[in-house]
């Protein structure tokens, strides 16, 4: 009799290729189209697999998992994981992976946009002109804020971070200064022209804020109405992280009555809803999570994904040693003790 196949549940449609690369050891139950899963259809898929691969849109707590008793791996295409309940995977002995390393470069590309496109207004000025506005050109219009030679400001200096210093110090000649849990050593700072500062000193001395730190309960709001009080009412916001770092209804009101003068965001608190309040506003540019959107890191992502979650079975040239692996199971590889770099230990001030 045939030994039988591990089952996997593919949550959403990613790369059918790379995807495929599964049904060489596994049966693979797919989702043909994008699907928004309740928890309880979460829950009823988990209870029937061995492993799954998922994205940011499944949360999976203890209730999800509570029927699946054969579930080993869940495997998270995105480098962020607060969709994933790391205490009751663990607890439950399942292994839950991450695809840290090859969105960084993608993803500071995208920060280092929002911050051009809001700083310089350049979504602003498109709708405008498309509107009908520009009938004379006049030496006072649109005028925004230099990136060159200004303070970059970087909330949470992990990779993602680290690649953002390294575009606006070696690019825009700007001075670094970033907070985050511990200090980089020495050499990672000059690498990169950072330098380190603390929580209030960087609201104060940025004319541009980035947020590129994992999102927890101690960071909920973390930029709420006293943190953007403290920030310069010329400067610029931008989030690439989480969305709930940020008090959407206080940057809205600071915002729209001038005492910050741009932002833009690509994380939202409740997405896919974004805030009407935020929604109105013209200084803000808002963009749909496309932060690793490109197609050459999203299927990157997606075969990180893949290999993780064949090792996580026992497949695979990696059988039993998934190389991202966020918690220590029965596998002997240590825990991830969050995204490296982060600010798992910031709280509120």
């Amino acid at each position: 009799m045939a030994e039988r196949r591990p089952r996997v549940w593919v949550s959403q449609p990613l790369f059918d290729d790379t995807v495929a690369q599964l049904a060489a050891h596994c049966e693979v139950v797919s989702t043909p189209v994008v699907t928004v899963h309740e928890p309880a259809a979460v829950a009823a898929n988990l209870a029937g697999v061995d492993a799954a691969l998922v994205t940011l849109n499944e949360r999976i707590g203890a209730a999800e998992i509570a029927a699946a008793t054969a579930l080993k791996v869940v495997a998270n295409v995105g480098v962020g994981y607060n969709n994933l309940d790391i205490a009751a995977l663990s607890a439950a002995g399942i292994v839950a992976t991450n695809t840290p390393d090859v969105l960084t470069e993608t993803t500071a590309d995208l920060g280092f946009a929002l911050l051009m496109a809001a700083a310089r207004r350049i979504v602003e000025s498109d709708r405008w002109l498309r509107e009908g506005h520009w009938d004379q050109w006049s030496f006072t219009t649109m005028l925004g804020s230099d990136l060159h030679g200004s303070t970059l400001g970087i909330l949470g200096m992990g990779r993602i971070g680290q690649a953002i210093a390294r575009r606006g110090h070696h690019g825009f000649g700007m001075k670094v200064l970033y907070h985050n849990r511990s200090r980089l050593p020495a050499a990672a700072e000059q690498a990169v022209g950072a330098h380190y500062a603390g929580f209030e000193a960087l609201l104060a001395g940025a004319d541009h804020l980035v947020l590129v730190l994992p999102y927890t309960a101690q960071n909920h709001h973390l930029i709420d109405a006293a943190a953007l009080a403290r920030m310069k009412p010329t400067a610029t916001l931008v989030n690439i992280a989480r969305g709930g770092l940020v008090d959407e209804l206080a940057l809205a009101d600071a915002l729209a009555q001038g005492r910050l003068a741009a932002a833009a965001l690509d994380v939202y608190e409740n997405e896919p809803d974004v805030r009407p309040e935020l929604r109105v506003l013209r200084n803000i540019v808002l963009t749909p999570h496309i932060g690793s959107a490109s197609l050459a890191t999203r299927r990157a992502m997606v075969q990180v994904a893949v290999d993780n979650l064949l090792a996580g079975l026992g497949l695979g040239p990696d059988a039993g040693r998934p190389a991202n692996a966020l918690n220590a199971i029965d596998t002997g590889i240590p825990a991830i003790a969050g995204i490296a770099g982060g600010m798992t230990g910031i709280g509120k001030r």
